[in-house]
């Protein structure tokens, strides 16, 4: 668990009791390439630790299906409203590459969070860099030009361009396979 205390400690630093607290309710699951973690119409009652691998969060949409966001090695991922709201996801979860993730139970989850300071902390800190995210996200499908998403993807998630296939990349930038084709080879 030393991946997930370096990545906690860089979100607010936790003493190896709090991390101790943690490790107990955590499930680990080995999970294949094209397994779900989450699928479509089930309630998230989990936030999801990407300790090894890659998974596309997406959703389905007239018969496509439109990437959110990808998750890989040492990043959280769940769907925010069937987490808040109980209520059935919209979002999938799939892997798209052998994957060793972290089960975090929402209701122990809060249970420890309500009795420890530091784990409230984490906990708080999560659901705010998942905020910042989407409204990143949010702001760049709106304001900028399907170049400049891709560049921004290059220069700051650099591992989605070389492990994510191209569909889900094209996707996931609100363009089509062809554009994307075109900007890649544009700035070759």
């Amino acid at each position: 668990m030393s991946a997930l205390k370096e990545i906690v400690n860089r979100i607010t630093p936790i003493s190896d009791e709090a991390l101790t607290k943690l490790e107990e309710i955590i499930t680990t699951k080995n999970l294949d390439k094209n397994n779900y973690i989450l699928n479509q119409d089930a309630i998230c009652r989990h936030i999801y630790f990407v300790n090894t691998g890659m998974v596309r969060i997406y959703y389905l949409k007239d018969g496509r299906d439109i990437t959110e966001w990808f998750a890989y090695d040492q990043q959280f991922c769940f769907s925010i409203m069937s987490y808040f709201q109980e209520v059935p996801s919209k979002l999938i979860i799939q892997c798209i590459e052998d994957c060793e993730i972290f089960f975090f139970p929402k209701d122990q989850l809060e249970k420890l969070s309500e009795q420890n300071l530091e784990i409230s902390k984490v906990y708080r800190s999560l659901f705010a860099g998942s905020l910042v995210g989407s409204q990143i996200r949010m702001e760049s499908i709106q304001f900028e030009t399907a170049l400049q998403r891709y560049q921004s993807l290059m220069n700051n998630n650099p591992e989605i361009i070389q492990r994510a296939p191209l569909k889900y990349i094209a996707s996931f930038l609100g363009i089509s396979f062809e554009t994307l084709s075109r900007i890649r080879h544009q700035l070759q």
